[in-house]
């Protein structure tokens, strides 16, 4: 990608951009130029057509939600581990959004008007670390983009009613012209990552929902903590809420990003996930789906070669998915690899010194997973394999909109010299 001397100027100018201005002027701003509220006390409609976010401005936004910007500091000290390093992470990178202990399991789609793309970047390493007054390195935007896999020259389809979107999404949603970006959680895998956290510190779960032990769980009550065991429900509440907090930090990185750079656009979630990954009657991202008269939902698992979940029909049973976790962790590339580069003096001794994964501790995540997957006919049980929560739209406002029928203060300066600055 080429940048033109205005560009290059206006990434300048919005790497000075006030963090507290972005914060206290975010407003989830969604009229856009094109866009069109049909009655009521805001009805409105834009003069222009609309305009689709420029290559560079396309590249900006998805680096703010899903960039790599530089090594993961891992977990520094467990007294239980010690002299042990604790073990805990998924990932080396770090992004450019928090991850509970490190697992990083989320990915991230993306749509507009050239087409429906994925963006891996959860086990990407960094270049180079960003120093402190780097702002937006433009060559950190081409290979961010090198990483872009085009899954079709088109728009991601959602049909404009109930039950697809939200009601009071139905006409601006994933509008002409804007950027739609979709992080999407892997539940299976950080479930699987729980299991192992609460085994490495000598934890056991149990079946709440049938009220039972695991069988063969006895063999593992020598573990410290094994006359209490937490419920299985609450091991899968437990994945799915750190997740979503993964899902909504990268989402809301971009939505202080766009009151920088002088876009419109909002963190939301009211498009139905099942429409998306493909289990409402419509292609959406074409995930494969399982039903099953036992659950309330379709359960999506994965996008075949793009994005699979840790669970079958992925994986040829669950000894496999866990073996592919430890994998992702103690493997080359992984946090744990001796050959892993990273942020300290002497890397390749601290992933060395990370505790090890004995042979008892795999056993009891393939009983434990197995048992879930066996019992419940899916992994994970009582909560989605695939799940969404967030979305992020970027797009061109309409000034119009707000100068019509907002007082002063609706939007920013930023907003108001966004032509100028990023445009010829």
């Amino acid at each position: 990608m080429e940048f033109t001397d205005r560009e290059r100027a206006a990434i300048q100018r919005l790497a000075r951009f006030p963090l507290l201005d972005a914060i206290n002027g975010r407003r989830s701003r969604r009229f856009p130029v094109g866009g069109e509220i049909p009655a009521g006390p805001l009805a409105f409609r834009s003069k222009h057509e609309p305009r689709p976010l420029s290559e560079v401005e396309r590249a900006i936004v998805l680096s703010a939600v899903t960039g790599v910007t530089g090594w993961h500091y891992g977990i520094s000290h467990h007294p239980g581990y010690a002299p042990a390093l604790p073990n805990y992470s998924g990932a080396a990178g770090g992004r450019t959004f928090p991850s509970a202990a490190g697992f990083h399991t989320v990915e991230f789609f993306f749509t507009d008007e050239s087409g429906t793309y994925f963006l891996p970047t959860r086990d990407a390493h960094p270049v180079a670390p960003i120093a402190e007054g780097d702002g937006i390195p433009v060559d950190r935007l081409n290979e961010l983009l090198g990483r872009v896999r085009q899954l079709s020259d088109q728009r991601l389809h959602i049909p404009r009613e109930e039950p697809f979107l939200e009601g009071h999404n139905t006409w601006i949603a994933n509008h002409p012209g804007s950027l739609l970006v979709i992080p999407v959680a892997d539940i299976a895998q950080h479930t699987i990552a729980n299991l192992a956290f609460f085994a490495q510190n000598g934890y056991l779960i149990y079946d709440d929902v049938n009220g039972r032990a695991i069988p063969g769980i006895e063999r593992f009550v020598g573990l410290a903590h094994a006359a209490e065991p937490f419920p299985l429900s609450f091991v899968e509440q437990y994945s799915i809420t750190e997740a979503t907090a993964e899902l909504m930090t990268s989402s809301y990185n971009g939505h202080l990003l766009l009151g920088a750079m002088g876009l419109g656009g909002w963190s939301f979630d009211g498009i139905d996930r099942l429409t998306v990954l493909g289990a409402a009657g419509v292609p959406g991202l074409g995930f494969h789906v399982e039903t099953d008269d036992r659950w309330p939902l379709p359960n999506p698992t994965g996008l075949p070669g793009v994005f699979e979940g840790f669970c079958r029909p992925h994986f040829s049973n669950m000894a496999a998915a866990v073996d592919a976790y430890l994998d992702r962790k103690y493997g080359p590339g992984g946090p744990f690899h001796p050959d892993t580069p990273g942020p300290w003096k002497d890397s390749r001794a601290v992933r060395s010194a990370a505790a090890p994964v004995t042979e008892e501790l795999r056993d009891l995540l393939v009983l434990e997973a197995t048992y879930v997957d066996e019992t419940f006919g899916r992994f994970p049980a009582t909560v989605p394999t695939i799940w969404i929560m967030n979305y992020l739209q970027a797009q061109h406002i309409d000034l119009d909109y707000y100068d019509t029928l907002f007082t002063g203060g609706a939007y920013l300066s930023t907003h108001r010299e966004h032509d100028a600055v990023w445009h010829a």
